[in-house]
């Protein structure tokens, strides 16, 4: 019997010696192969030397690999995780324009379009004059069929009467357009006072918001445009994203400017190899 223990101790001694997995070992060299459940019931530290102990990370970070022969490290992530089944912010664009659209001022009647479809084509003069603002063109890609384009536009309008104490007004539309083709739009109105001492000057801020669903898979390109739907006198002055020609300084194309915001949030799915 006395032989039989010595020999499981040594047994056991042997494994030890040759194993050098860390446990009570100061310097250990081995790798240590582990094919099964592993609980850690207290920090993970990477890095360490056999003087120093390795680094256990903070809070929230995660263990990110450096490459063969060399040891991982932890880092923060910038983006939050995302489980499956939620939407994803994938892009945002933005663009900002101070030419706008100066071409259907004084001397150009409106085109008495008072109706617009989604699809309606910008070049298709039946459905309207419409004038690109040339700076906020844009262009993006979709991956994933199931999303939400939000669109946001808003820009400066500005007309001048011929004579300040009389009510003037222009009526006008401005909408969104995918690869040509109408998804957005919104028509509004300004109108002049008889206040002389604005001298005819009206300013006005017009806004655009809206979102697309299930835009296809692929590349797309945006532009925004503009026409002038009618007008009570068609010598008063009008631009959009600029200021009309004889506002004397009292506005400027950088106070009136156009800006494009567009956000791409996509669904968020993970493939399995």
């Amino acid at each position: 019997m006395k032989k039989l223990i010595y020999c499981c101790a040594a047994g056991l001694l042997s494994f030890y010696a040759n194993a050098q997995v860390g446990i009570g070992t100061a310097k250990p060299k081995s790798v240590l192969d582990v094919n099964g459940k592993t609980t850690l019931r207290k920090e993970l530290r990477v890095g360490g030397t056999s003087t120093q102990a390795g680094n256990a990370g903070l809070n929230g970070q995660v263990l990110v690999s450096q490459g063969e022969g060399l040891p991982p490290v932890w880092k923060s992530l910038n983006v939050s995780f995302m489980e499956e089944g939620q939407y994803k912010l994938i892009n945002s664009y933005l663009s900002s324009d101070q030419l706008g659209v100066t071409s259907i001022s004084n001397g150009v009647a409106g085109d008495n379009i008072y109706t617009n479809k989604v699809g309606d084509n910008v070049t298709d003069a039946a459905k309207g004059n419409w004038k690109k603002i040339d700076g906020l063109k844009n262009t993006f890609t979709i991956k994933n069929g199931k999303n939400r384009i939000t669109y946001q536009f808003q820009t400066g309008i500005e007309m001048k009467a011929q004579s300040s104490t009389t009510i003037e007004s222009v009526r006008f539309a401005c909408g969104v357009f995918r690869n040509g083709l109408l998804v957005a739009v919104r028509p509004d109105r300004i109108a002049t006072n008889n206040n002389s001492g604005k001298n005819g000057l009206q300013d006005y801020i017009f806004t655009l918001n809206y979102t697309e669903q299930n835009v296809p898979v692929g590349v797309h390109n945006i532009e925004i445009a503009c026409r002038k739907i009618d007008t009570s006198n068609s010598t008063s002055e009008f631009s959009i994203g600029s200021n009309v020609q004889s506002s004397s300084g009292v506005s400027s194309s950088f106070t009136l400017e156009s800006t494009m915001k567009m956000d791409v949030i996509e669904y968020v799915s993970y493939k399995t190899n």
